[in-house]
C-alpha cells in the first residue's frame, strides 16, 4: 500500500484558490539576461552557455498541474545521467580516447605491418598481444568506473518521494517526477529537484536545509515559504496558482520569480527555493512545487563531464614518438632504396645466390627464412576545520585579551554561582575571560555595564543562527537542583563566525535558545528575555555589516549592528569626547587583533524613535517586495537606521586552520607554485582565512573587483591594470624568455610563480607602493560578467601578475571556468584540491585533482585523482612524491627510448653491411626476450624504487621542486643528446665485434649471440650509472637480469633445431669473447661518463648539490647542520 499523507496534517480541499497568470518585470529580466551573458565561458571541456529569463520567454509553472505545464513547454524529466558510455558507444568512444596517445598509434602501425607476410617478425596474432593487452586493461578499468556511475545513476533515479496525486500524497520514483508537481519532503530526506516552497511544518513557513552538496558548507540555511501559501497549506486548502520564473541556469545563489496566488502577485527569491541535493534538517516536513527537474536543476547544471587527463610528460613523449616514427621511416626507406639499387646492380648474379633465386622473384613465394627487422619501442577548500573560536573582545574601550581567558571559569564565587544556575550546556567548551565574566555579574548601573549588556545582546540577537535544544543526559554539577535537567544547545547557521559569536554570548550568560520568524528568546543569566524582530538587514558585500531592528519588552526599539571596521566607524556618532576616545582605543585594539590574524567585527547599537521606526517600516516593506533593484533599495533602507550608532565594542575570532596549513602553503610557494583560492565563502571570510593561513600578508596591495555590471567590471579591471602597470600576458612571456632561457642552463623561477607569470608592476610607475606584491580579490558576481571573451584576457593579465588570487562566492562551475582559463591560455599544469561536492567540477577540470575526505562527504574524493585526509599532506604529495615520480618517469622515458633504439640501430648497421638483405643475426626468440625478459625487470624496479634525494631534504628545501618546472629530467634537448649517445653506443656495439672477429671463421649466429649478450650488459650498465639509490632489490634486478640472459641463451643454444645451436659454448671458451664485451662496455660508456663528470663539476644542478650534501652529512656527522645553498 503506498505511503500517503496530506498537505500538512489535514485533508485537501479544492475550493480555496484560483489560478491566474502574471508577468515578470522587464528590468528583472534584463538583470538576469546579463547574468546569462556573463556565464558563457569560453571552455573547451564544459559549455557554460546559460539561457536566463527574458520577459518574453519566462518559464510558466502551473502549481499541481504538470500536464498543462509540460504541454506548453517540453521540460525534461527528473532522470539524471552522469555516465560517459553506453553499451553501443563504449567500444568506439573508449578506443578513440585511448588512441589519443601517439604511442598506441605507433604500436598499431607496427602490428598492422606485421600482418604482411614479407614484413612479419613473429606470428600475426602474437604481434597484437602487447597492444591488445594494454587496450583491454584500460578498457576494463574505464568500463568498471562507468558501470559504477550507471549504478549510482540508477540508485538515484529510483529513489522515491511523496508526490501529490489524485488529492493525496503517494510514493513516486524520482525519475518520473515532472515540473509542476507538488512534492512533500520529510526531515532528513534529500530534495529530489528544485522546488519553490509552498508550506512547512512550521506555521510561519520556516524550513532549515543543509546545502553541503552544493556549496560545501555544512551549516544549516533558512528557507521560507510565503505566508500567503504557508497559511493555506496549514488550513488544508489546495494551493493553485502560477509561477513565472527564470529559465534554468547555474547560479545557485540567485533565483528570480513571481507567483500569482489568490488574486495577489508577490515576488519569489533565493530564500523561497530549495535545490536538488540539499537535505531537510530540523523541520518535520515541507511541501513545494517542482520548477526545475533532472538535467535542468542547478546541481546538474553545475556538474561537468569528467575530462580525459594527460600529463605534460606524456605530451612530450608523443612528440618524441613522432620524431622516432619519422626516423624509422627514414631507416626503412634507406634499406628499401639501398636494396633496390643493389638488386638492380647485381641482377645477373642472383641465380648463384640461394637467397635471391629467381623463383622468389618470379613467383613471389613466401621465403622460409625470417628476414624482417625487429622494431620495438616501449613507451613508457579545504584549508580550515570550519571551527571558529572566540578569542578576544574589546568592550567599551577595554581590552579583554587571551591572557585572561581560561576554560576553568569557576575561580570566583560570582562565576561559580553563575555556572551552577546555568541551565544550558554548549556542545563545545568555550574559553571565557574571568575579568569580563566577573564584570557582567556585578550589580552595576554605569554606562560601561549597559554597553557590555548591549554588546552581548547584539552578539546573541544580530544573526540568523538557529538554536537546536536537546536534553543533556549528563546533567551533573548540581545544576538540576534549581532548574531541573540541563539542556544541551547547539547552534547552526550560514556563517561559522555567527555560530562562534552566539556561542560566546551563551558562555557569558546570554543564551539564544528560541528563534521564529517574528521573535527570539534569550536567556540572560536565567531570566528569559523575549524580543520581537521587526526586520533584518542581512550582511552584504557593499555595506559589510548586518543589522536587526528589535522591540524590547518595555516597547523600546533598538537597532543592533555588527560589521567590518572599514564601514562601521563611518556611521558612528561623534557627540562627545568620550565617544571619540572609545573609538580610538577600539581601533587600536582592532589593529592588534588583525595583526594576529584574527577575524574582527565591530558591534554598535542605538535607539529608534517612533518617527524613525515608521519611516523605516514603510521603506522596508516596499524594498523587500520590489522586483527592480531590490538589493539597492534594501541598502538605502538600512542606511536610515544604520547611522549615528553608539560604539559598544569589537570581537576577535580565530578560524581554526587544519594542522600545517600555513607551512604547507609557504612551502608550495617556495617551490614555485602559485596558490589561488576559489571559494563559495563570503569575501570577508575568505580574506580572513587568507590572513590566517599566511596566504595574504599585511604588505600586499589588494585589488578588489566587486562589479555589478559588465561595464563596471571592465572599468575596474582597466583601472587596476593602469594603476599597477600590469603588462599583457604575451609581453610578460617575451620578457621571461629573454631573461630566462632554459637552453642556457637553469631557468630562474621566482619564489611565488613560474617564469611565465613574473610580476612586473613597476614599469614606468613612480608610486613607491606599486612595487608591493599584489593580491587579486574578486567575487562570483563579477566573474559572471568578466568571464566573457573580451574580458577574460583582462582578468588573466591581472591574475597572473598577482602573487595571490582569491575568488569568493563562486559557483561550482565558475571554479571550473577559472581553472580552464589558466589551462587554455598557458602551458602551466594546474592542480585543484577540494573537499566538497561543489569542488567536483574544479577537480575534474584541473590536470591533477586532489580530494580531501572530510566533513563534507566523499564526492570530491570519488572525482579526484588523489585523495588525502588533510590539506597539509599536499606538501608531501607534491614536493616528495611528485618530485620522485617526475624524476623516475622522465628518466625512464629516455631510457626506454635508448634501450630499444640501441638494439634496433645495431641491427640496422648489420643490414647495411649485408647488402640491404634484411637478414638478421639474432634469432626471433632473442628479439622477443630482449624487451620482455632481458631488460624489462631492471626498468620496472628502478621506476618504482629509485630516489634521487631523501624526503627530509625535499621537504626542507622546497625550491628543489623547481627541477620539474625547468624540465631538467626530460626535455627535447636531453632527448636528442640521448639519441646521439644511443647512436654512438650502437656503432660501438656493432663494429667492435665485427673488427675483432674479421679474420676469424666465426659464423653469423655466433656473432649474433655476442651482440645479444653485449647489448644486454651495456644497457644494464648504462642504467646502473644513473641509479641514485641502491638497495638489495635493485642489485638483484640489474645484475640478475644479466645472469638470466646468460641462462636463457644457454638454454636456447642447447636446442638442436635452432640455428644458433651450441654457439655460446664455443664462444665462452675464448678469452677474446670476454675481452670484446669488456671493450664494448668501456668504449660505449666512456663519452657518457666523461660528459656526466664534467657537467656535474662545472654546471651542477640543485639536485646534485643536495645529493652531495646528503652524502657529506652521512660521512661527516659535524656537517649535518650545514645548509644546502641554492645553485641558482
Amino acid at each position: 500500500m503506498p505511503r500517503q499523507g496530506s498537505w500538512g496534517s489535514m485533508e485537501l480541499h479544492n475550493n480555496c484558490n484560483t489560478r491566474a497568470s502574471f508577468d515578470i518585470s522587464r528590468s528583472s529580466s534584463l538583470a538576469q539576461e546579463n547574468l546569462s551573458k556573463s556565464q558563457r565561458i569560453h571552455n573547451k571541456s564544459v559549455d557554460f552557455d546559460d539561457n536566463l529569463p527574458h520577459a518574453e520567454n519566462p518559464r510558466l509553472i502551473y502549481i499541481n498541474d504538470p500536464r498543462r505545464t509540460n504541454d506548453k513547454y517540453e521540460f525534461t524529466g527528473n532522470e539524471i545521467r552522469t555516465s560517459k558510455y553506453t553499451l553501443i558507444t563504449f567500444l568506439p568512444k573508449n578506443l578513440f580516447i585511448q588512441f589519443h596517445r601517439v604511442a598506441y598509434l605507433y604500436f598499431l602501425a607496427i602490428a598492422a605491418l606485421n600482418q604482411l607476410p614479407p614484413l612479419a617478425v613473429f606470428g600475426r596474432t602474437v604481434s597484437l598481444f602487447p597492444l591488445l593487452f594494454v587496450l583491454c586493461v584500460t578498457a576494463i578499468k574505464d568500463g568498471y568506473e562507468d558501470w559504477r556511475r550507471h549504478r549510482s545513476d540508477r540508485n538515484e533515479n529510483n529513489r522515491e518521494s511523496l508526490v501529490l496525486q489524485a488529492g493525496e500524497f503517494q510514493m513516486k520514483k524520482w525519475k518520473t517526477i515532472r515540473a509542476g508537481e507538488v512534492v512533500k519532503i520529510h526531515a532528513d530526506e534529500t530534495i529530489p529537484c528544485d522546488m519553490v516552497l509552498l508550506g512547512t511544518s512550521d506555521p510561519s513557513g520556516l524550513a532549515y536545509i543543509q546545502t553541503m552538496n552544493l556549496d560545501g558548507e555544512s551549516n544549516l540555511k533558512t528557507r521560507y515559504a510565503r505566508q500567503e501559501t504557508a497559511s493555506s497549506i496549514f488550513e488544508g486548502c489546495n494551493v493553485l496558482g502560477l509561477i513565472r520564473c527564470e529559465q534554468p541556469n547555474r547560479n545557485i545563489y540567485e533565483f528570480t520569480a513571481n507567483m500569482e496566488f489568490n488574486g495577489h502577485r508577490f515576488p519569489l527569491s533565493q530564500s523561497n527555493i530549495v535545490l536538488r541535493g540539499c537535505q531537510l534538517k530540523n523541520t518535520d516536513w515541507i511541501i513545494g512545487v517542482v520548477v526545475y527537474a533532472g538535467q535542468e536543476t542547478k546541481a546538474m547544471l553545475n556538474s561537468a563531464v569528467s575530462p580525459s587527463k594527460r600529463s605534460k610528460l606524456e605530451s612530450y613523449m608523443n612528440r618524441e614518438t613522432l620524431w622516432l616514427s619519422i626516423f624509422l621511416l627514414v631507416m626503412c626507406s634507406v634499406v628499401a632504396v639501398g636494396m633496390g639499387l643493389w638488386l638492380h646492380r647485381h641482377k645477373d648474379e642472383l641465380e648463384t645466390l640461394p637467397y635471391y633465386r629467381k623463383t622468389y622473384i618470379r613467383n613471389g613465394r613466401e621465403n622460409d627464412n625470417d628476414t624482417n627487422l625487429s622494431l620495438y619501442y616501449y613507451g613508457v577548500g579545504t584549508l580550515t576545520e570550519n571551527k571558529m573560536e572566540f578569542r578576544k573582545a574589546s568592550v567599551y574601550g577595554k581590552d579583554y585579551s587571551s591572557s585572561n581567558f581560561t576554560e576553568d571559569s569557576l575561580q570566583d564565587d560570582n562565576i561559580r554561582d553563575a555556572a551552577i544556575s546555568s541551565r544550558w550546556k554548549l556542545k563545545s567548551e568555550i574559553s571565557v575571560d574571568s575579568e569580563l565574566m566577573n564584570f557582567l555579574h556585578k550589580d552595576l548601573a554605569g554606562d560601561e555595564r549597559i554597553a557590555a549588556h548591549l554588546f552581548f545582546l547584539t552578539l546573541a540577537a544580530c544573526n540568523t543562527v538557529i538554536p537546536i535544544v536537546s536534553q543533556d543526559a549528563s546533567s551533573g554539577h548540581g545544576r538540576s537542583d534549581s532548574w531541573g535537567e540541563v539542556k544541551a544547545i547547539d547552534y547552526q547557521g550560514e556563517s561559522p563566525d555567527e555560530q562562534a559569536l552566539v556561542s560566546a554570548a551563551s558562555a557569558y550568560g546570554y543564551t539564544l535558545h528560541e528563534r521564529t520568524s517574528g521573535h527570539i528568546v534569550i536567556d540572560v543569566n536565567g531570566d528569559k528575555l523575549r524580543l520581537d524582530v521587526l526586520g533584518l538587514h542581512e550582511f552584504d558585500s557593499v555595506r559589510k555589516r548586518m543589522s536587526v531592528v528589535i522591540r524590547f519588552p518595555d516597547n523600546t526599539i533598538k537597532v543592533l549592528v555588527k560589521g567590518a571596521d572599514t564601514t562601521m566607524f563611518s556611521i558612528l556618532a561623534r557627540d562627545t569626547e568620550k565617544d571619540n576616545l572609545i573609538r580610538q582605543v577600539t581601533q587600536s585594539h582592532l589593529t592588534e587583533y588583525s595583526s594576529e590574524g584574527l577575524r574582527t567585527l565591530v558591534v554598535a547599537a542605538r535607539d529608534l524613535t517612533d518617527v524613525e521606526l515608521e519611516q523605516w517600516q514603510c521603506r522596508y516593506e516596499d524594498a523587500s517586495t520590489s522586483l527592480i533593484d531590490r538589493a539597492a533599495k534594501l541598502r538605502q533602507t538600512a542606511a536610515l537606521v544604520e547611522c549615528n550608532l553608539n560604539l559598544l565594542g569589537a570581537t576577535a575570532i580565530e578560524d581554526k586552520l587544519q594542522d600545517g596549513v600555513p607551512e604547507a602553503i609557504e612551502a608550495l610557494r617556495q617551490a614555485g607554485i602559485k596558490v589561488w583560492v576559489l571559494t563559495g565563502d563570503k569575501q570577508e571570510t575568505a580574506i580572513s582565512i587568507g590572513l590566517s593561513c599566511k596566504l595574504l600578508t599585511a604588505d600586499m596591495q589588494k585589488i578588489i573587483i566587486n562589479g555589478n555590471s559588465e561595464e563596471e567590471c571592465r572599468n575596474l579591471l582597466t583601472d587596476a591594470k593602469t594603476r599597477y602597470g600590469v603588462q599583457p600576458a604575451h609581453r610578460k612571456n617575451e620578457n621571461s624568455k629573454r631573461s630566462n632561457n632554459p637552453q642556457n642552463g637553469y631557468l630562474e623561477i621566482p619564489d611565488d610563480a613560474k617564469s611565465s607569470n613574473v610580476l612586473q608592476p613597476c614599469s614606468g610607475k613612480e608610486e613607491p607602493d606599486v612595487c608591493a606584491p599584489l593580491a587579486l580579490i574578486i567575487d562570483g558576481n563579477s566573474l559572471v560578467y568578466i568571464l566573457e571573451k573580451d574580458l577574460e584576457s583582462e582578468l588573466f593579465d591581472i591574475a597572473t601578475s598577482c602573487k595571490v588570487v582569491l575568488c569568493c562566492r563562486v559557483a561550482p562551475l565558475q571554479k571550473a571556468g577559472i581553472v580552464d582559463l589558466i589551462k587554455s591560455r598557458t602551458d602551466d599544469m594546474t592542480l585543484a584540491i577540494g573537499d566538497g561536492a561543489n569542488d567536483v567540477s574544479m577537480i575534474q577540470m584541473a590536470d591533477v585533482g586532489v580530494g580531501i575526505c572530510g566533513q563534507e562527504g566523499r564526492q570530491a574524493v570519488m572525482a579526484s585523482d588523489f585523495a588525502m585526509g588533510q590539506f597539509r599532506f599536499l606538501k608531501r604529495l607534491l614536493l616528495v612524491h611528485g618530485h620522485w615520480n617526475y624524476q623516475r618517469v622522465g628518466y625512464l622515458v629516455l631510457y626506454n627510448f635508448y634501450r630499444n633504439a640501441v638494439f634496433v640501430l645495431m641491427l640496422f648497421w648489420y643490414i647495411l653491411c649485408t647488402a640491404f638483405s634484411t637478414t638478421s643475426a639474432l634469432t626471433d626468440w632473442s628479439s622477443v626476450f630482449y624487451s620482455v625478459i632481458y631488460t624489462s625487470v631492471p626498468t620496472i624496479v628502478v621506476g618504482i624504487l629509485d630516489k634521487d634525494l631523501s624526503h627530509k631534504t625535499l621537504l626542507k628545501y622546497p625550491k628543489l621542486y623547481g627541477a620539474g618546472h625547468r624540465h631538467e629530467a626530460y626535455n627535447l634537448q636531453l632527448f636528442w643528446v640521448t639519441m646521439i649517445d644511443t647512436l654512438w653506443q650502437s656503432l660501438v656495439l656493432f663494429y667492435i665485434p665485427l673488427f675483432t672477429y674479421k679474420e676469424s671463421s666465426i659464423d653469423i649466429w655466433s656473432i649474433g649471440s655476442l651482440w645479444t649478450i653485449a647489448v644486454v650488459i651495456l644497457v644494464n650498465m648504462h642504467l646502473a650509472m644513473d641509479i641514485r639509490r641502491w638497495v638489495f632489490i635493485t642489485h638483484a634486478a640489474v645484475w640478475g637480469s644479466i645472469i638470466i640472459t646468460y641462462a636463457c641463451m644457454v638454454v636456447l643454444d642447447s636446442i638442436p633445431i635452432f640455428p644458433n645451436y651450441w654457439t655460446i659454448y664455443h664462444l665462452a671458451k675464448s678469452p677474446t669473447y670476454w675481452l670484446t664485451i669488456l671493450l664494448i662496455i668501456i668504449v660505449a660508456l666512456l663519452p657518457r661518463f666523461l660528459f656526466k663528470v664534467i657537467h656535474q663539476i662545472f654546471w651542477p644542478s640543485d639536485i646534485q648539490i643536495a645529493r652531495e650534501a646528503e652524502i657529506l652529512r652521512k660521512a661527516t656527522p659535524n656537517l649535518r647542520s650545514m645548509p644546502i645553498e641554492d645553485s641558482s
